[in-house]
């Protein structure tokens, strides 16, 4: 049990520590990118489809979080938040990036296409319903801030010099997590295109963390990505590592789920109606042991967009509903279609 308990633990730090690595990245290039395309929103709603089914593509709960607010201050339609929250998967994009990307790029590819005609669907048949937009307060940290200068050369050795607590903390995670990676105690025994990358994109977020300006990093790093999201991305990510071991390696249940696709399949779209990351990586992880098949995973996906609704949750509860139970449809319609045609 205490293998197992190694073995899980460390399988999800790695996964973690990619995730985390990821958001990183996302976080800083979402801040230096903002207000750069709002405008033209507003003018097209082909272009609100399109962009709104990318940023729900985008890894991580930004893109979700992006277009939500783009629709509390009447930037996009309700069915362009459809279109997203069927293409996002929240924080597991990067964990299924991590797991199995062959299948992560088909999910995302398959997701992209079908957030945009579901969206286009939505308009067409309840946008007359929902006119009355959203009109709340809340918005992205960044949009009130001025420009971000986020390679300050003059600055950052002085950043050094007075070294706050979250830049050593950062530092010192991400070069005990690179390594890890050097040395073979985390990611793949051997080297190979995924070690590579887990050090290319370590190295990226050293980068980052070492040169962004100190509010940035508090605001955006710190509070945002180290505090708020990582913890429960190594709980969950433990969590389902651990019942996945239990369920097909301790109880033998692989067989029982394998006949029982039909039943795995309605409880992976109800499941995925939880506003939270997480749960969904329960039947990710099932299905990289082979106990379930492709389309219980890309219903699931459909379903669950993190908790990129949770916004939308606090702002309108009737169009969270209609949200949620668009999404909900549409992926038992797309999973039946899978488990029939043998997916």
């Amino acid at each position: 049990m205490i293998s197992l308990l190694r073995e899980t633990l460390t399988h999800a730090l790695m996964i973690t520590g990619f995730v985390f690595v990821m958001m990183l990245v996302i976080e800083y290039i979402n801040v230096l990118t903002r207000g750069l395309w709002q405008d033209s929103l507003r003018r097209h709603r082909w272009q609100q489809y399109l962009v709104a089914s990318l940023l729900g593509a985008t890894p991580g709960c930004l893109g979700a979080f992006t277009v939500i607010s783009l629709y509390s201050h009447r930037v996009v339609s309700l069915g362009a938040v459809v279109a997203a929250m069927i293409a996002t998967s929240g924080d597991e994009s990067f964990v299924m990036l991590s797991m199995a990307p062959g299948t992560a790029g088909l999910i995302f590819l398959i997701l992209f296409g079908v957030g945009l005609s579901a969206g286009l669907l939505t308009d067409a048949l309840l946008g007359h319903r929902f006119t009355r937009w959203a009109a709340i307060g809340h918005d992205l940290d960044h949009h009130d801030e001025g420009a971000c200068d986020c390679f300050p050369r003059g600055q950052i050795l002085q950043q050094w010099q007075d070294c706050s607590l979250a830049r050593g903390v950062l530092v010192l995670a991400l070069g005990l997590f690179q390594i890890g990676l050097l040395a073979g105690y985390l990611g793949p025994s051997h080297w190979n295109w995924i070690r590579m990358t887990l050090l290319l994109t370590t190295g990226v977020g050293l980068f980052i963390v070492a040169t962004v300006p100190d509010d940035f990093l508090e605001t955006h790093l710190w509070r945002h990505v180290a505090r708020q999201h990582v913890p429960r991305i190594l709980c969950w990510t433990f969590g389902a590592l651990l019942v996945m071991h239990i369920l097909v390696d301790q109880l033998q249940l692989s067989g029982w789920m394998q006949e029982n696709r039909v039943l795995m399949l309605l409880a992976a779209c109800l499941v995925g109606l939880i506003p939270e990351s997480g749960p969904h990586l329960v039947f990710l992880t099932l299905y990289t042991q082979g106990a379930v098949p492709f389309s219980v995973l890309l219903a699931s996906s459909i379903v669950q967009d993190g908790h990129g609704m949770l916004p939308m949750l606090a702002d309108s509860r009737k169009s969270f509903v209609v949200v949620k139970t668009i999404n909900l449809a549409t992926g038992l319609l797309i999973g039946f279609l899978g488990y029939m045609v043998g997916w």
